[in-house]
């Protein structure tokens, strides 16, 4: 590739060493204590500021500048273009940047879901500069990361709630340090890493499946000779086109600022994933958005689609988003690292037990966090974890707990140990205390947990959200119930336990695939929900709202809001599949098969009438005409269903109608057309098939 890393990165973002050399001392030390502590921007320092940016972008060729916000549910972020041209005098205009530009813009936001929090006609909004998020240049356009809310103040996005979690657990937090002495912490950093799994298909063949190009998934499509199962995909030798693919990816990343560090080949055919190294989860919303962005962009430059949907092909692996969160001091205490010596780590021991009781009490929340509707697909099949939140703790984490269970408190701890080949030419290794389990949607990784749900197409705003509120009232309920006891380590010890023990059931280190997981889990009454229509509902449950406006993260009325907008997506969603497959059925597969059994009857009477036997060709043209014969009938049906699944009387009734009828009727609708394409000679079928998608990228 010929780059070289270390000069080309963040060449393209407003950062700390640009924003150091083109401001004023005074100024560059003002703002880094505004990104640090909060605070009042003036718009005499916006000035500045605005001014410095103005003069760097010019020089990086940007022409216009906009204001990146996130409006809930619409992943891909939304942007208003502005150009720095001003208004001509004397035939002559200048560039012009001012702090209120940088400080607010004013997107119309009527078109964008409210769930009801407006009237239609109510089209203004607002956006505000986030601080803390750099600013970068992308496509002549120097691009300010902002929050975004409605004219009478409502969140309308996913970063806006977000913040203030973020707040709330670092308020929180700091106040748990300083009950274990800790004078000098100031803040609590909550840090993602969000690893990217995606598909990339051969554009020319999937602008020929209109399902593809609707919906982001294949609606029919029979499974190929050869799928996932011989495994030799994952992390095989990456293909020259996808390579170059990457190669492009990393070197744009790397001038955004965003640490682009891991490239593989995923499990399924056609499917990779890249990872990140952590940053603060703010920033790492808006990296994972620039991310998907450049993703999509950079693979039309190559001639390819990545697919950014849960489940694009049927029968093969779908992509996630696994959320790598932690929560770190200002000084750099790792609030989930054990250290070397767990049992005697009370700090530790607690957080781990707040922790326990918050993903127990917002278990099906969590739920709602990871999801949208293609993740209905994935989850709870053998390449995801179960639809069943839990929690891995591992050995050495595992066996503290188990003690504390037992005795109240922890006197040992399971070592790591090493791991020897046998080799004497290979190196000993030293083993991480604990083992991984992919099959845990909520895993302890050793200083971290890994949160394996969330969809590979959603916003990592409200999965962060919701971590991190829940652990702002998990720390709030132990600094009340600490603080000002007579003995402190008593209570500690006394209070982490109690957690412990409400909350064990939540622990489970076994295989969650397994068949008998579910019957476990129903028996220590952990909730099972299998769809995204199953969960909204806890966006407005009791535990939420109290949980939200207590830290002034959203009100009632934003979360009725909120829900509201699911139920409605997931039926414009599922809609749209429908709609699309009664279309491809009645424009495409039936005519083609239609004009192919012609085309056979014909053949039969030739056959026939040179004195041969055609009982094969005539038993084809029946079996061919039989399946089209139930095609035709399932599409009618599909195309009623969804007529009355409309006409329901509310939006969660509609949904729910979209979940049960309207998906049963597009199966029944898939199972002949998939049976025809097998049957039917391939030069005849009219679309490209799954093997044609996911085998052919390099052809």
């Amino acid at each position: 590739m010929g780059v070289n890393i270390e000069k080309v990165f963040g060449e393209n973002v407003f950062d700390d060493a640009v924003m150091k050399v083109r401001l004023p001392k005074s100024d560059y030390e003002t703002v880094k204590k505004l990104m640090y502590e909060g605070g009042e921007i003036t718009e005499d320092l916006a000035d500045v500021v605005a001014q410095a940016m103005k003069e760097w972008a010019l020089e990086k060729g940007a022409t216009h500048f906009t204001h990146v916000f996130q409006p809930y549910v619409i992943s891909v972020g939304a942007e208003k273009h502005d150009s720095f041209a001003s208004v001509p005098i004397d035939g002559k205009i200048e560039n012009t940047f001012t702090g209120k530009d940088l400080l607010m813009g004013e997107p119309d936001a009527s078109s964008f879901p409210s769930g009801g929090l407006r009237a239609t006609c109510g089209a203004r909004g607002y956006t505000a500069w986030d601080i803390t998020s750099p600013v970068y240049v992308k496509e002549d356009t120097l691009c300010i990361p902002t929050a975004f809310c409605s004219y009478t103040g409502e969140s309308l996005d996913t970063k806006t709630p977000l913040l203030k979690a973020m707040h709330a657990v670092s308020k929180q937090g700091v106040r748990l340090m300083r009950l274990f002495g800790d004078q000098d912490t100031k803040r609590i950093f909550s840090y993602v890493g969000p690893e990217q799994e995606y598909f990339l298909v051969d554009r020319e063949k999937y602008l020929k499946r209109p399902d593809l190009m609707y919906s982001g998934r294949t609606l029919f499509g029979a499974m190929p000779p050869k799928g996932q199962e011989m495994d030799d995909h994952y992390f095989g030798a990456i293909k020259p086109r996808v390579k170059a693919f990457m190669e492009d990816i990393n070197v744009q990343l790397w001038k955004l600022g965003i640490t682009a560090k891991t490239e593989h080949n995923e499990v399924a055919p056609a499917q990779h994933e890249i990872a990140p190294i952590f940053s603060i989860s703010n920033v790492a919303l808006d990296n994972n958005l620039l991310v998907m962005d450049v993703l999509k962009k950079t693979a039309t430059k190559h001639g390819l689609v990545c697919l950014l949907h849960e489940k694009p092909f049927d029968g093969i692996n779908g992509s996630g988003k696994h959320n790598n969160w932690s929560l770190t001091t200002d000084d750099g205490i790792n609030l989930f690292k054990p250290g070397k010596k767990p049992e005697e780590n009370k700090l530790f021991q607690l957080v781990l037990a707040c922790t326990m009781a918050a993903v127990d009490r917002h278990a099906v929340l969590l739920r709602l966090a990871a999801s949208n509707t293609g993740n209905d697909h994935r989850l709870g099949a053998n390449e995801a974890p179960p639809a069943i939140i839990s929690m891995y703790l591992g050995d050495q984490v595992g066996d503290i707990v188990e003690q504390i269970l037992k005795n109240g408190k922890a006197t040992s701890s399971l070592s790591s140990g090493t791991l020897e080949f046998g080799i004497k030419k290979l190196p000993v290794l030293e083993k991480d205390p604990t083992d991984r389990n992919r099959t845990s949607p909520f895993a302890f990784t050793g200083n971290r947990f890994e949160f394996r749900m969330v969809a590979s197409s959603n916003s990592i705003g409200d999965t962060n959200t919701v971590l991190n509120a829940m652990m702002a009232e998990a720390f709030s309920e132990a600094c009340d119930a600490l603080e000002g006891a007579a003995d402190f380590d008593k209570a500690v010890e006394e209070y982490t336990a109690k957690l412990m023990k409400e909350h064990a059931r939540i622990v489970f280190n076994g295989n969650g695939y397994s068949e008998e997981w579910p019957i476990e889990a129903e028996k220590r009454g952990l909730p099972n929900c299998r769809s995204i229509v199953d969960a909204i509902p806890a966006l407005v449950d009791d535990t939420t709202v109290a949980m939200y406006e207590k830290f002034n993260i959203l009100s009632k009325a934003e979360l009725e809001a909120r829900k509201e907008i699911l139920f409605e997506q997931y039926a414009g969603v599922r809609n749209i599949e429908a709609l699309t497959m009664v279309e491809m059925s009645n424009r495409i597969i039936m005519p083609a098969v239609t004009k192919y059994t012609k085309d056979l009857a014909d053949t039969v009477i030739a056959v026939k009438e040179a004195g041969a036997d055609a009982s094969v060709q005539a038993g084809l043209l029946g079996e061919i005409s039989a399946k089209l014969a139930e095609t035709k009938k399932a599409t009618t049906a599909l195309a009623e269903i969804v007529e009355e699944a409309k006409a329901k009387d509310d939006s969660k009734a509609i949904a729910i109608s979209y979940k049960d009828d309207v998906m049963a009727a597009m199966a029944a609708l898939r199972k002949p057309v998939d049976e025809l394409e097998v049957i039917m000679p391939k030069e005849v079928w009219p679309m490209p098939t799954y093997g044609d998608l996911v085998y052919e990228i390099d052809k």
